[in-house]
This record gives C-alpha cells, sequence and structure tokens, in this order.
C-alpha cells in the first residue's frame, strides 16, 4: 500500500477536532444549567506536543480538561495527531497483533483521534468513555475507537438508553454490527484480576478497514455523533438526584476499578507511552480521587 492519503488524513483530523468542539460546547451548556453557587466549569485548552526519539517534531494535539465543575468533577477532551516511526517494541506488537507485514522495512506511521472520559461530581451520574480514531502505515490504515457507560450506580433505564444510541449508530452499516460490537466492548473492557466488566459495557471496534475508506469512516463520524445522545440525557436526569456519603464511596471504589483497567489493559493508554505522547495527555483518563480497600 503505496498511498500516502493525505486528503483522508485531513478529513479525518477535522472531523475529530469538529466533534471536540461539539462535545465542549454541550458540556459548558450542562454546566450553566446545573444552577449552584459555585461557578460554572469550563474546559481550559492545552498544546501537548510529541518528539521523536531524534528530537524532531512529531505531532502532537490539545488536551482539553474540566476541573472541579458544578457537574463535571474531571473531564477530558483531547484531540491529537501525531506520526513518525514506530519504535521496534511498537513494530513487533502492531505486526503481531494486526498481521502487518514489512513494518521493519518501513515503520512510518500517522495516528489522529479525539479521547474523551468524563468523571462526575453526582454518584449518579454514570462516568463515560468514548473515542474514535484513523490509524495509517505505508502497509495499511483503519479506524477503531467506541464508547462505554460506567455507572458506580447502575439504573437500567440508563443503560438500556445509552445501548439504544449506540445501537442506532451501528444499524445503518449492517443489522448485526451493533451485536458484534457490543460483544467486542463486553470482551475488551472486562478487567481480568477482577473478574467483572469496569462498567455496563456499549460498543468497540478496530482494525476497522473493509477497503471502503468513506464507509469506514462514516461508521466512525456515527460513532463519535452518537456520544452526547446518549450520555446528555442521563446527566440531565441524574444531575440533581441527592446522594449521601455512601454513594460517594461507592463511586470512589468504582474509580479504583476505572484507574486499574486504564493502567493495566488499556491499549491507547500503552500506545501514547510507548510512542512517547505527553503523559499527562495520555493519562488524562484516570480519575481525580479513587480509593481501594
Amino acid at each position: 500500500m503505496t498511498e500516502t492519503f493525505e486528503t483522508e488524513k485531513a478529513q479525518a483530523a477535522a472531523w475529530f477536532r469538529q466533534l471536540r468542539d461539539d462535545i465542549v460546547a454541550a458540556f459548558h451548556a450542562l454546566e450553566d444549567r446545573h444552577e449552584t453557587d459555585a461557578p460554572a466549569g469550563r474546559v481550559e485548552v492545552r498544546k501537548t506536543s510529541r518528539t521523536a526519539e531524534d528530537g524532531s517534531d512529531a505531532g502532537g494535539g490539545e488536551m482539553s480538561v474540566m476541573r472541579g465543575g458544578r457537574v463535571f468533577e474531571k473531564v477530558g477532551v483531547n484531540i491529537s495527531t501525531v506520526y513518525g516511526t514506530l519504535g521496534e517494541r511498537a513494530q513487533m506488537a502492531m505486526a503481531a497483533r494486526k498481521g502487518i507485514p514489512g513494518m521493519a522495512d518501513d515503520p512510518r506511521f500517522w495516528a489522529s483521534g479525539i479521547s474523551l472520559v468524563a468523571h462526575m461530581q453526582n454518584p449518579h451520574v454514570p462516568a463515560v468513555h468514548m473515542n474514535t480514531r484513523m490509524f495509517w502505515t505505508p502497509h495499511a490504515w483503519w479506524f477503531g475507537g467506541g464508547a462505554d457507560l460506567n455507572p458506580c450506580i447502575e439504573y437500567d433505564e440508563d443503560t438500556a438508553h445509552f445501548h439504544a444510541e449506540m445501537k442506532r449508530a451501528c444499524d445503518p452499516h449492517g443489522e448485526t454490527l451493533y451485536d458484534e460490537l457490543k460483544a467486542w466492548a463486553d470482551e475488551y473492557f472486562y478487567i481480568p484480576h477482577r473478574k467483572r466488566a469496569r462498567g455496563v459495557g456499549g460498543i468497540f471496534y478496530d482494525d476497522r478497514n473493509t477497503d471502503d475508506w468513506e464507509a469506514d469512516f462514516a461508521l466512525t463520524r456515527d460513532v463519535g455523533a452518537a456520544f452526547l445522545p446518549a450520555f446528555v440525557p442521563l446527566v440531565d436526569k441524574r444531575r440533581v438526584q441527592d446522594w449521601t456519603d455512601e454513594d460517594k464511596e461507592t463511586q470512589l471504589r468504582h474509580r479504583g476499578l476505572y484507574a486499574e483497567y486504564n493502567l493495566v489493559y488499556d491499549r491507547g493508554t500503552k500506545f501514547g507511552l510507548e510512542t512517547g505522547h505527553d503523559p499527562e495527555a495520555v493519562l488524562m483518563s484516570l480519575p481525580p480521587v479513587a480509593k481501594w480497600y
């Protein structure tokens, strides 16, 4: 595969940026309509950078984080576009997991995406994760992403709503696709050493290359666009609920599970740290406070 995919890369990176802007605007609106004596939270944007082993520029992104808001205790909506050459360890992992030949001969790569994790003030409001991304090498390209809900106090109707929106995003792309991606998420977001899922699931996919770039990009856009209608109604319903000290303890213990998963198993965390991206941006997903017993 010799195409440089410059047009496609630009389209994907622009979409991830627009999605970030739309989500940030919606989160600011949530902060504004939750009326308390505290000031409404606002996202602070900081540029991030990646430096290659030889010291050259290798891309970066924008870390968009809100801390201590009325609704959001901590939320990050990061975008990045990074490029360069994969180190030997990453080459071997990529070749082994994806079956891509020739990585050692030409280890160039380009990757762009959006990554979101929200940890909430009210324990009744679920935490949530969403990401979509495009990856390119001279040998292959693919999309990946998904979203999953992580409540510490589960409500069946919230789970049903979230999954219905994910299904709505998948259905135009194949009648069995939602079931396939839901099963993939159930497997991927599982914590083996705890013998339990980290939340109530969602959808997940990786290595998405049907040889139709436009179709695969359309799926990725639909998954990203489904996030706000899947999540915002749940926040609006639960943010006004009363909660107890016991509820907060339950939330902090559940956050411990989330942190364990992200540090031990999450592929995005591993890839970001292995390829030299800003560690603060990579570890944005970690909760501000958590407990273990």
